[in-house]
C-alpha cells in the first residue's frame, strides 16, 4: 500500500527529531580538540614530536648528559672508532669511555653531538619565531587594510622574495662575520638575523590569503557594525582564525633553519670555533659535519653521527607538519 504524504512528512520530522536529539546528548568538542585528537591518532606525527621532546630535552640539560668535556683534548686517542668497532684502519679499537669515537683531537664526538643539539634548536625556533612575527604582520595589514596599503608591502614582499636565499646567507656571513655583531653569540645572532630578513615573506603570502578569505566573513561584518577597532578585529578576530595554516608554516620553517645552519657550518660561515667550555654553544652539527668531512677515510663516524641527527631532527618535524595540517583542516572533522 502507498505510504501517504501525510505519513512520509511525520517520518521525516521524527527523524528530525531524533538527529536533533542525538546531537544534543553528543558533547561539543572545539575545532582545537578535535584537532588535537587526530593529531594523537597520527602515530608518525607522535613519533616525531617525541624525538624533537627529546633533543630539546638533550639540548637543555648538556652538560648533566654529555659524558666529557666538548673541548677537552685527550691526548694519544685521536681517532679513535666507536666502542663497536675492533680494529679501525688506523689499527685502533674502540673503548667503552668514548661511545662514539674522539676526533682528530681527541675530543668525545658523543659529547659534542650533545652540545651541538643546542645550536640546531635554537635555530631553529629563534628565527622561525622572528619570522612568524614579521611575517604575520606583513601579511595581516595587507590583507587586511587593501588598496595602495597591500600594494606596496606586497611588491616588496615580491623584492624580497625573489633574491636567492642561500646565497643571502652565504654573503650576509662572509661580509660580517668578523664584525662585532658577527661575533656575536659566536655567530649565532648574525645567522639569526640572515635567515629573518629573507624567510618571512612565504608567511606573509600566506597570512594575506587567509585574511582576505575572512575578512569578508560575517562576524568581521558583525564586529564592523557594532563599532569595534580595525586593530582589534585583525588582532582579536581574524588572527585566532588564521593559527592552522601558521602553525603549520612554523612546524616546516623549523626545520628548514636547521638545514640552513648545517649547510653554513659544512662550509665554514656557521657557529664561530669555541675554547672556552663556559660558552653555552660551543659547537654545531654543522661545524661537526665540515670535521668530518675531512676525516671521512679514518673515523667516518665523525661525520656519520651529527648527519644522521639532523635527519631525525628534519624528519621528525617533517612528520610532525604533516600530521598538524592534516588535524588542522576543518574538512576532515568528525
Amino acid at each position: 500500500m502507498a505510504v501517504s504524504t501525510t505519513q512520509k512528512v511525520d517520518q521525516s520530522v521524527l527523524l528530525l527529531q531524533e538527529t536533533l536529539r542525538i546531537g544534543a546528548e553528543r558533547p561539543s568538542r572545539s575545532l582545537w580538540y578535535d584537532a588535537w585528537v587526530r593529531l594523537l591518532r597520527n602515530k608518525a606525527a607522535v613519533g616525531g614530536a617525541v624525538v624533537i621532546l627529546l633533543f630539546i630535552g638533550i639540548a637543555i640539560f648538556a652538560p648533566q648528559i654529555a659524558p666529557h668535556n666538548p673541548l677537552q683534548l685527550n691526548s694519544g686517542k685521536g681517532f679513535l672508532p666507536p666502542v663497536w668497532v675492533e680494529k679501525s684502519i688506523t689499527n685502533k679499537t674502540g673503548v667503552a669511555e668514548f661511545l662514539l669515537g674522539t676526533d682528530s683531537l681527541g675530543r668525545d664526538v658523543l659529547s659534542r653531538i650533545i652540545y651541538g643539539a643546542r645550536v640546531s634548536m635554537v635555530v631553529g625556533f629563534v628565527p622561525t619565531t622572528i619570522i612568524i612575527l614579521m611575517g604575520v604582520t606583513v601579511g595581516l595589514i595587507a590583507g587586511y587594510r587593501g588598496g595602495t596599503i597591500d600594494n606596496l608591502l606586497m611588491r616588496f614582499t615580491d623584492v624580497v622574495y625573489a633574491f636567492p636565499d642561500l646565497l643571502f646567507f652565504i654573503i650576509v656571513m662572509t661580509a660580517l662575520r668578523n664584525t662585532p655583531i658577527g661575533q656575536f653569540f659566536n655567530g649565532l645572532f648574525l645567522l639569526f638575523v640572515a635567515l629573518a630578513i629573507v624567510s618571512w615573506v612565504g608567511v606573509a603570502r600566506l597570512v594575506r590569503g587567509e585574511v582576505l578569505a575572512l575578512k569578508e566573513k560575517d562576524f568581521v561584518l558583525a564586529a564592523r557594525s557594532v563599532g569595534v577597532s580595525h586593530g582589534r578585529i585583525m588582532w582579536r578576530h581574524i588572527l585566532p582564525n588564521s593559527l592552522g595554516p601558521i602553525i603549520v608554516a612554523m612546524a616546516f620553517l623549523v626545520p628548514g633553519a636547521i638545514i640552513t645552519e648545517a649547510i653554513l657550518g659544512y662550509l665554514g660561515l656557521g657557529l664561530r670555533p669555541s675554547t672556552d667550555p663556559t660558552d653555552i654553544f660551543i659547537t654545531s652539527w654543522g661545524s661537526m659535519l665540515l670535521d668530518g668531512q675531512t676525516a671521512i677515510n679514518n673515523q667516518p663516524w665523525l661525520l656519520l653521527s651529527p648527519a644522521i641527527c639532523v635527519a631525525l631532527v628534519v624528519l621528525s618535524f617533517n612528520f610532525l607538519g604533516d600530521g598538524l595540517r592534516d588535524a588542522l583542516d576543518p574538512r576532515l572533522r568528525d
